[in-house]
């Protein structure tokens, strides 16, 4: 028997501070999307794969530090655990400052890993206690709502920060070219990297206060370890296991979580290089991340209505997985607005995605649903490793921009529906 206390039903004080989290996760996650072009600017960087490294060094901490943010969570508890992880936000967050000044880019992608490391605690902690406060057959519903501040968080900071870091873009890489006086082209690039100072010390400040109310703000705790690792699955008795590596649809659901992030990275942060490449209107461009996450918004309001009401949480994959090849399909084979709409509509079938996949994942793992947990949390490398992919086909093999996006985007989608069919039951009594 389940030791939760809040089967059936899901507390609405813990859930409301899961969905302010979800949308600073959201609001630092889809900055990238902006920073990949500013930084490539202020920077001076040659190539596209250059710049992708900002998503690298977001979202490989993951790959790192989830495990010990898991190892950290049990030592010091949920709670806790998210004050830190909002400290170490506020942190990566003052980096920028000094990255501004001395124009360094590498000291930008410290500050970015901090904050990759921050989330990655945060991720840690936030994602299973949402799975558990309320029954897991509509855990996909929860995260779905959660979600729904992220990508609101993800639909904001491309406009705020796009508005704040890329205004007059244009003008300004103009000026940077024809200028030849370096002295004259370090200050316009000084001048440029003055727009950080504001929002991250901003960033700072709000971090911060959080932590603080967080830590005088009661939380329910949900003992994850004696949630129940065994039960009936069609009327047969599923063994109790005594190890992680007995739970294969555990890895093989990380292995998802990993072409879930590279996809959704792919359609949400890498969409304002390829609206530039399709030449399209640079009102696209310098808010290409707020399109795809206004659909991605749409399909988790989707999600909300729809599961588990009308379909389960392994058919919404399938559906996402086919809507995800059919969208990238078109975007491909076609030109200019028409592409850049098609891969924006990406978010639609992204968006049920990680609901779907992540209680999929550490279902029936009691014992070791944190550590299951972190485990799924170390597929977001998925989001660091991706970008560097297609950046890799399209600026060093030379392959057409447009094909590179069909070459990474495809087999993603494939292992997703592969899992939603089969992967997820590997492992488990019939």
């Amino acid at each position: 028997m389940t030791t939760n206390p809040n089967v059936g039903k899901t507390a609405f004080r813990p859930m409301a501070i899961c969905c302010g989290l979800f949308f600073i996760l959201g609001f630092i996650t889809w900055a990238n999307g902006t920073l990949i072009p500013f930084l490539k600017i202020a920077c001076n960087l040659e190539t596209d794969l250059q710049a992708f490294f900002v998503t690298f060094a977001s979202y490989i901490a993951y790959f790192f530090l989830a495990l010990p943010s898991s190892v950290i969570i049990k030592k010091i508890g949920f709670q806790n655990g998210l004050v830190v992880s909002l400290v170490i936000l506020g942190l990566g967050s003052l980096i920028f400052i000094p990255a501004a000044d001395s124009r360094s880019y590498g000291l930008f992608l410290t500050g970015i890993f901090i904050q990759g490391s921050g989330m990655a605690l945060l991720q840690t902690a936030v994602n299973p206690y949402l799975s558990i406060i309320g029954p897991i057959d509509s855990a996909a519903q929860r995260i779905s709502i959660a979600g729904f501040f992220n990508k609101s968080a993800g639909i904001i900071v491309p406009i705020l920060f796009g508005t704040l870091f890329l205004k007059d873009a244009q003008n300004v890489t103009a000026k940077l070219e024809a200028t030849v006086d370096l002295v004259q082209k370090n200050a316009i690039l000084d001048d440029l990297l003055q727009r950080v100072h504001t929002p991250y010390i901003s960033l700072a400040v709000i971090f911060v206060a959080f932590a603080i109310f967080l830590k005088f703000t009661h939380l329910p705790e949900v003992d994850v370890d004696a949630e129940e690792e065994s039960g009936e699955e069609n009327g047969n008795v599923i063994a109790k296991k005594t190890s992680i590596f007995q739970f294969p649809h555990l890895f093989l659901g990380a292995l998802a979580i990993f072409f879930c992030v590279a996809v959704e990275v792919m359609a949400g942060d890498i969409i304002g290089v390829y609206a530039r490449e399709l030449k399209v209107d640079p009102f696209f461009t310098t808010y290409a991340t707020a399109f795809t996450l206004s659909c991605m918004l749409i399909g988790y309001i989707i999600g909300i209505i729809s599961i588990p009401k009308y379909v389960s949480q392994q058919m919404a994959l399938r559906i996402c997985t086919i809507i995800g090849i059919t969208f990238t399909l078109i975007s491909v084979f076609t030109t200019g607005t028409t592409s850049f709409v098609f891969v924006a509509l990406l978010g639609i079938a992204n968006s049920l995605m990680w609901p779907a996949i992540f209680p999929l994942g550490i279902k029936g793992l009691g014992k070791f649903t944190k550590t299951g947990s972190a485990i799924m949390i170390m597929g977001i490398a998925g989001g660091a490793i991706w970008p560097l992919v297609y950046g890799y086909l399209k600026d060093h093999l030379h392959i057409d921009f447009q094909h590179a996006f069909l070459y990474a985007m495809i087999p993603g989608y494939l292992y997703i529906m592969y899992f939603s069919i089969a992967g997820h039951k590997i492992g488990k009594k019939a």
